[in-house]
């Protein structure tokens, strides 16, 4: 993309410069230039204060038969905010800065004023050593009198160093400083413990007795004496029917006692016999005994019948 702002113009071939005519200009001709006040000034006609930075347009000139080893010195013209009066200064290339003409005053010049004053005395006593010799031997005796001074305050410093080179100052801010919850804690911790093993048991007998403590129960004369009620103790196989009972209660075993219809059932049996017995007469002999025995002894069919029935009224319940 080429430059939109054209910085080279086109001269044609049969261009000649020396047919141009030169402009008739003052030797010493001003410029407008637009420039900040180098430093703080105040008007001397009105008192205005002018800032160092403030924008003006000023005028410029050369400083005619004036220059600093071939640098030449400018002149700028200005005018006050307030009443337009007219100030002026010029450039200092030789302590790179600003020198005030007329016009008005630079304000907070100390510094500089005092450094051309010192300046100025040092180049008094110089030209005073040169010229006489006395001044130059009192301004030498002078200095090595200070030059002893100072070695000697120097070897106190370094005296006063070594001494207090064993001086513990974190002993000493301790010892006045209030201590801490913690360390008053560790220290009273600290302390216990040793007088705990600063204590020694010399009269304490080597072999410890245990002493066995009886408590007894002391009756007035006035209250009445309570015997002590006698406890029955049962023999041990009383004790395990007894609790063998209470479980089966508890879980519902059978009890072996005969049920109603198991007595029902025998006695129908029982006639039952005595009736085939009758009928057969070889059986009537033996019946009184059948009967004896059908009362004492169940038959094998009566006997199988219980245990029919009782496994069935087992398996109901």
């Amino acid at each position: 993309m080429s430059e939109r702002k054209v910085l080279n113009k086109y001269y044609p071939p049969d261009f000649d410069p020396s047919k141009i005519p030169r402009m008739k200009l003052a030797k010493n001709r001003q410029y407008t230039v637009r420039l900040m006040a180098p430093f703080n000034m105040r008007c001397a006609t009105c008192g205005e204060y002018i800032y160092k930075g403030k924008k003006f347009n000023a005028r410029k000139e050369d400083v005619e038969n004036e220059d600093y080893l071939g640098i030449r010195i400018y002149r700028f013209y200005i005018k006050c905010t307030r009443c337009l009066q007219e100030i002026s200064f010029k450039t200092d290339p030789k302590n790179t800065d600003y020198e005030i003409e007329a016009g008005a005053t630079r304000n907070f010049m100390a510094l500089k004023l005092a450094e051309e004053q010192a300046k100025r005395e040092e180049e008094e006593q110089k030209e005073e050593e040169a010229n006489n010799p006395m001044k130059l031997l009192e301004y030498r005796t002078e200095q090595s009198r200070q030059e002893i001074e100072l070695l000697e305050s120097l070897e106190e410093l370094k005296e006063l160093n070594r001494r207090q080179r064993t001086v513990d100052y974190e002993g000493m801010l301790k010892q006045f400083q209030s201590e801490s919850v913690e360390e008053r804690k560790a220290r009273e911790e600290k302390e216990d413990n040793e007088f705990i093993k600063s204590v020694k048991f010399t009269n304490a007998p080597k072999h410890k007795i245990v002493t066995e403590e009886i408590i007894e129960d002391v009756q007035d004369a006035d209250e009445p004496k309570i015997k002590n009620p006698k406890v029955e103790t049962l023999p041990p196989k009383i004790v395990e029917t007894k609790k063998s009972e209470s479980w089966n209660r508890s879980i519902g075993v059978l009890s072996k006692k005969p049920a109603l219809g198991n007595l029902v059932r025998t006695k129908k049996l029982e006639a039952k016999v005595e009736k085939e017995t009758t009928e057969s007469p070889d059986l009537q002999d033996n019946s009184s005994n059948n009967k004896t025995s059908v009362k004492n002894e169940p038959s094998a069919s009566g006997l199988s019948l219980l245990a029919n029935y009782s496994g069935s009224d087992s398996d109901s319940q």
